[in-house]
C-alpha cells in the first residue's frame, strides 16, 4: 500500500503545484527504485494535470492524473453544474485507490485551500480525513499569510485532519527580511502548533534539477513520518 499525502495550500496560486512536482522530483531522484503517481482529483480548466504529464515521465493518463475534470475554471460544484454534472467523489476514490495499490507514493494535490468546496457539502478537509491523509500545508510568504495559516490550521484541526507541517513558498523573489516580515517561522509554528518544514525559494527556472534540490533542504522525514520502510535522507 502507498505512502499517501495530501498537499494543499491557504489559498489558490500558493505553490501547490511547485511544492507537489519538487517532492515527486526528490523521490524519483533519491528513490528510482520507487513507483511515484501524482494525483489531482478534482480540476476546473486546464492547469495542472497537464503541467504534471509534460515535467514528468508518469505511467499515467490524464484521466488517471485526474478522473474528475471540468472545463470552467470555477469551484468544482459550479464548474461541474455549469456542465449540467455533479462531482462524483465515488469515481474519484476508485482512482485513488488503483493508485494507491500500484505505487509506493501517492502526491495529492488540493483544490485551493482545505476550506475550499468540492462539492455542495464537502471541503478538501472533509476529502483528507475521510481519505485519512497526513497533510501539507502551503504557506506563501506574503502579507497576511500568518493569519491565513491559522485559520487553516484551526479548520484541519476542526475537521480531525493530520496536517504534518507547513512548507513556506516564494511566490516572487523574496529575501531571508520578508519572511520574517510575512511569514515568520516563530509566530506560524507558535500559532499553529505545526513545525514549518522547509522553504520553497522563488523558481525562475522550474526544471527537475532545481526543484529537487529545493526538497533536499526540507525535513522530508517529519513530512512523510508514516513511510517507515522508506527512510529517506536528505544531503
Amino acid at each position: 500500500m502507498a505512502t499517501t499525502c495530501l498537499i494543499s495550500g491557504t489559498d489558490t496560486g500558493v505553490g501547490k503545484t511547485i511544492v507537489t512536482s519538487a517532492l515527486a522530483a526528490y523521490l524519483n531522484t533519491f528513490h528510482p527504485q520507487q513507483k511515484v503517481a501524482i494525483f489531482k482529483p478534482i480540476q476546473s480548466g486546464v492547469g495542472d494535470r497537464e503541467y504534471y504529464a509534460e515535467q514528468f515521465n508518469l505511467s499515467q493518463t490524464l484521466a488517471q492524473i485526474t478522473p474528475l475534470y471540468f472545463d470552467a475554471p470555477l469551484a468544482p460544484p459550479l464548474a461541474a453544474a455549469a456542465e449540467g454534472k455533479t462531482v462524483d467523489l465515488g469515481l474519484a476514490w476508485q482512482a485513488f485507490q488503483t493508485l494507491t495499490q500500484s505505487h509506493d507514493w501517492v502526491l495529492v494535490e488540493g483544490v485551493g485551500g482545505l476550506g475550499s468546496p468540492i462539492t455542495a457539502e464537502l471541503t478538501v478537509a472533509n476529502l483528507a480525513y475521510d481519505w485519512k491523509l497526513q497533510t501539507i500545508l502551503v504557506v506563501p510568504v506574503r502579507l497576511g499569510a500568518i493569519g491565513q495559516a491559522i485559520a487553516q490550521v484551526a479548520l484541519a484541526q476542526q475537521s480531525r485532519v493530520d496536517v504534518r507541517g507547513l512548507i513556506l513558498s516564494c511566490p516572487q523573489p523574496c529575501s531571508t527580511q520578508d519572511i520574517e516580515n510575512w511569514a515568520s517561522i516563530d509566530l506560524l509554528e507558535s500559532f499553529t502548533r505545526c513545525p514549518v518544514l522547509g522553504i520553497l525559494p522563488y523558481q525562475a527556472d522550474l526544471s527537475l534539477e532545481n526543484l529537487t534540490q529545493a526538497a533536499a533542504q526540507w525535513e522530508i522525514e517529519t513530512l512523510l513520518p508514516h513511510a517507515a520502510s522508506h527512510r529517506l535522507k536528505t544531503g
